[in-house]
């Protein structure tokens, strides 16, 4: 596997220095043989690629005039997720439902090939490749590619292209890219470029308020609280450090929703949370300081077991259970809880419960 990493200088020069194009200009020069522009995503999309993909077709069928389909890898369960799909009704196409075009481009966005992140088909190739991620992927043989390390989520550069490329912004596609980089850069400290945050003012007018403040307030399902109140009963603090373990996670995304919750702890510095999904260990990492590297932290802990990847403040991973007996995912989360503690530099203690269990017993008598 040929691992290739975007070159500083070039990721943030929208210019083409060999053609004197910018990148958006090749990008929609090079799809000119082909019939239908296919999008692909990670697995469980999140606003980000569903922002930019809906972005990117908008770019396609206003300025080239082809046909575009927008695919969906997995389900979508995070509540405003749900809501974004709904409320802007996005027409997601399942990945394994798509009929493969012997003419089609395809293009992959905030993703990479083979980083494990999706199940779209190796067999199928791909013209592009657009993402802000640093986890390297395969790029051999992909025609045009523009990773942007430098930015805080993949709906920016889109927005570049559509402002390069001078296309009208209806108010769907705004306000989906809009909330595609709140998502990305939101926290503290944020994760923004300024290229993130004059994407945002340009967007801001043309987007529906409205749309994104019910997108933001969705409606929580029950199982939203089951694996909140699991997790806080479950949460040990390693000096500023809290792991957080749900067995069985309801939903994939809970992990990341049970950190996003966690990372508010005024004595902790970084929130981990694992569950068990099927017959995999989903992995979310949070952390509230400068420069906390926790893709690298959590692309090191998880190792040859599976696959990680992130940004300074928010990772994820998933680690294929070879079995799901208890006594399996406990050695497994007792090897990954000392895997941690090493990257941290804690001391190997067995840490504090964030809630006593004396308090939980009482609470459940009272």
């Amino acid at each position: 596997m040929a691992h290739h990493r975007a070159d500083p200088e070039s990721a943030s020069n929208s210019k083409s220095s060999s053609s004197g194009l910018r990148r958006s200009d090749r990008f929609l020069l090079g799809l000119a043989p082909f019939d239908r522009v296919v999008f692909v995503s990670h697995v469980q999309p999140d606003p980000d690629s569903l922002g930019s993909m809906l972005g990117l077709a908008h770019l396609v069928e206003s300025r080239l005039g082809k046909p575009t389909i927008i695919t969906r890898d997995g389900l979508i369960n995070r509540a405003e997720n749900r809501a974004l799909v709904e409320i802007l009704h996005l027409d997601l196409v399942p990945i394994e439902e798509m009929a493969w075009g012997a003419n089609d481009a395809v293009v992959m966005v905030d993703s990479q090939p083979r980083t494990g992140r999706h199940t779209f088909p190796e067999s199928v190739p791909l013209y592009a490749v657009l993402d802000h991620h640093d986890t390297p992927g395969d790029l051999e043989g992909v025609a045009f590619t523009d990773i942007r390390v430098t930015h805080g989520a993949t709906c920016t550069l889109v927005t570049k292209y559509l402002l390069e490329q001078g296309a009208p912004i209806p108010e769907k596609v705004a306000t989906a890219l809009l909330y595609g980089i709140e998502t990305e850069v939101t926290g503290y400290p944020r994760e923004a470029s300024p290229a993130d945050d004059a994407a945002l003012l340009k967007l801001y007018p043309g987007a529906d308020k409205d749309v994104i403040a019910q997108i933001r307030n969705a409606r929580l399902p029950h199982s939203y609280f089951e694996c909140t109140l699991q997790a806080m009963q479950s949460s040990f603090v390693y000096d500023r450090l809290l792991m957080s373990w749900v067995n069985p996670l309801p939903l994939p995304e809970q992990a990341a929703e049970v950190v996003d919750f966690m990372i508010r702890f005024d004595q902790i510095d970084y929130a981990i949370c694992g569950g068990v999904f099927e017959d995999n260990l989903i992995l979310s990492v949070r952390a509230s300081i400068e420069n906390a590297r926790a893709g690298e932290i959590l692309r090191l802990v998880v190792g040859r077991l599976g696959r990680a990847g992130g940004h300074a403040r928010r990772a994820g991973g998933a680690i294929p259970l070879s079995s799901t007996a208890p006594s399996a995912i406990e050695d497994l989360q007792s090897e990954l809880r000392r895997r941690f503690l090493k990257a941290f530099k804690i001391e190997d203690t067995r840490g504090q419960r964030l809630v006593p269990l004396r308090d939980m017993l009482q609470n459940l008598q009272s």
